[in-house]
């Protein structure tokens, strides 16, 4: 069973300028529907205001909530924040939360989309307008959801915006894994980065991984993971810089699910990165990552954690 959160806000229709692929969500979801997995789809409920305002500046919530982002602001996102992208991103907070929670009783469960890991304390920046992993983070930590919150980052871009806003606390581990040499040019510092040349193919990416992923996950001991599982890495990527193929980025997510459904940890993913012309193509890719890590975790019984809230 597939245990997904999606709602009809996650694709709005196209702002007038920007050129970025809304459309991409709705493809996801079909492509899931069709695959004839058990599903299961939830609906979030908009991100409250104040979590958002914890992890951000509250003047650039307001501008969002109001539609009213700066245009320069706007150029870093790369597209209008209009009143329906302002619905959008609420709701792709929420449906990151709501993903953590589900994990926790399933072991396993997906946003459909967010994964906007690029969001800095002030502004958005690359096609990411707030941040739903480090609120989701936040929000589960502060509730006593959960003690310690891992944040694995495997989209081929550096998660900046996340290792930026939860720098410094104790009770959260960010590991970014990307390609070196792409976006964005100025990298933040993450509790662990992993910086990768250009063209790496399967065997040399998942081999780094399994030298860093088991061995963090003992150290740090989480009893939640958030995971940013963009399919940028695949060598089609109109924005990639990597090599992996299909298989390679699938052996990568059920290698994520293992490590930490083995540990007894749950694990919930949000959409991340994948680009390319062909939108049905990148959207298939995307439900193929739900799809592996879903049928990894029906090989691990059912999380212990106990929720402290």
């Amino acid at each position: 069973m597939l245990h997904v959160v999606h709602h009809v806000d996650y694709a709005p229709p196209a702002p007038a300028r920007g050129t970025f692929r809304f459309d991409k969500y709705r493809l996801v979801m079909e492509e899931l529907r069709s695959s004839g997995i058990p599903l299961t789809e939830h609906a979030p409920e908009p991100m409250p205001r104040r979590w958002l305002e914890a992890v951000h500046c509250p003047i650039y919530v307001d501008e969002v909530f109001r539609a009213a982002v700066p245009p320069d602001k706007e150029r870093r996102i790369g597209f209008p924040v209009t009143e329906r992208i302002a619905a959008r991103v609420q709701h792709t907070n929420g449906g990151t939360y709501l993903a953590a929670r589900l994990a926790m009783a399933h072991g396993y469960a997906a946003n459909s989309a967010a994964g906007s890991h690029h969001a800095l304390h002030d502004t958005g920046a690359g096609y990411c307008v707030l941040n739903d992993l480090a609120v989701a983070a936040n929000r589960l930590l502060a509730e006593g959801h959960a003690r310690r919150v891992l944040v694995v980052d495997l989209d081929v871009h550096q998660g900046d915006g996340t290792a930026s806003l939860l720098a410094g606390r104790e009770d959260v581990f960010t590991f970014s894994m990307h390609a070196d040499k792409n976006f964005p040019v100025r990298k933040a510092r993450s509790s662990l980065d992993v910086a990768l040349p250009d063209g790496m193919d399967d065997a040399a990416y998942l081999a780094e991984l399994a030298r860093h992923l088991p061995a963090l996950l003992d150290r740090f001991a989480p009893d939640m993971v958030l995971y940013q599982a963009g399919v940028d890495p695949h060598a089609d990527d109109k924005l990639g810089r990597l090599a992996l193929s299909g298989s390679g980025l699938a052996t990568r997510d059920c290698m994520v699910l293992g490590e930490a459904r083995g540990r007894g940890i749950p694990v919930a993913s949000a959409l991340g990165g994948g680009y390319g012309a062909d939108v049905r193509a990148v959207a298939a890719r995307h439900a193929a990552s739900m799809i592996a890590m879903a049928r990894e975790n029906a090989r691990h019984p059912a999380p212990t954690f106990k929720d402290t809230a």
